[in-house]
């Protein structure tokens, strides 16, 4: 993977996507081809991440990764999976990059990627990051990363309890009309 590509899925018919036009990057010329944004059944490896973010005029890369937890509300997942559609929240979270840089100007790169499909209990299934000067913008622009992308990117996650094999489709924790709240619904058999 060169460290300017972005990594833009092809359309359902297996045509490629056109990468949307540039954003200002005050740092290096910038654009969308600071941004490495994946949804896929696939998450790149941790070293082509590190190496994307990497740039000589950045001292800090921040990084933060979902992992698939065995439990939740004080039951046992037995396997969860992730939809979405891929052209949608390819586009999201390219938008979503593009406000993180406007509220983040020095930030030179970010990362936006999430798996679809299963996602075994300890794996990874999102991963978000960017790298600047120094580490507060970086940490910063990572944590509005992350928060943004679990409330506005449409990926929904599906999860299935030991000794309730009844799926139940997830919301996202996050803020919603000013209260945090998760809603669930349990799927009819």
């Amino acid at each position: 993977m060169s460290d300017n590509s972005t990594i833009i899925e092809p359309l359902s018919d297996g045509t490629q996507q056109q990468q949307p036009s540039s954003t200002t990057n005050q740092l290096n010329g910038g654009g969308t081809n600071n941004y490495l944004i994946q949804v896929s059944d696939k998450l790149p490896s941790h070293h082509e991440i590190q190496n994307f973010l990497t740039a000589s005029n950045c001292g800090a890369i921040s990084t933060f990764t979902g992992i698939t937890r065995d439990n939740f509300a004080g039951k046992m997942v037995t396997s969860l999976s992730y939809e979405g559609y891929t052209p949608m929240a390819i586009k999201e979270l390219t938008n979503l990059c593009r406000d993180a840089q406007r509220k983040y100007p020095n930030v030179a790169r970010m990362v936006a990627v999430h798996i679809l499909g299963d996602c075994p209990v300890g794996e990874a299934s999102v991963v978000v990051g960017s790298s600047s000067p120094h580490r507060r913008e970086a940490i910063a622009c990572t944590e509005f990363l992350i928060d943004e992308l679990k409330g506005r990117v449409p990926i929904w996650k599906k999860e299935i309890y030991e000794g309730d094999e009844q799926s139940v489709w997830k919301e996202n924790v996050e803020w919603k009309d000013g209260r945090r709240r998760r809603v669930m619904v349990k799927e009819e058999s």
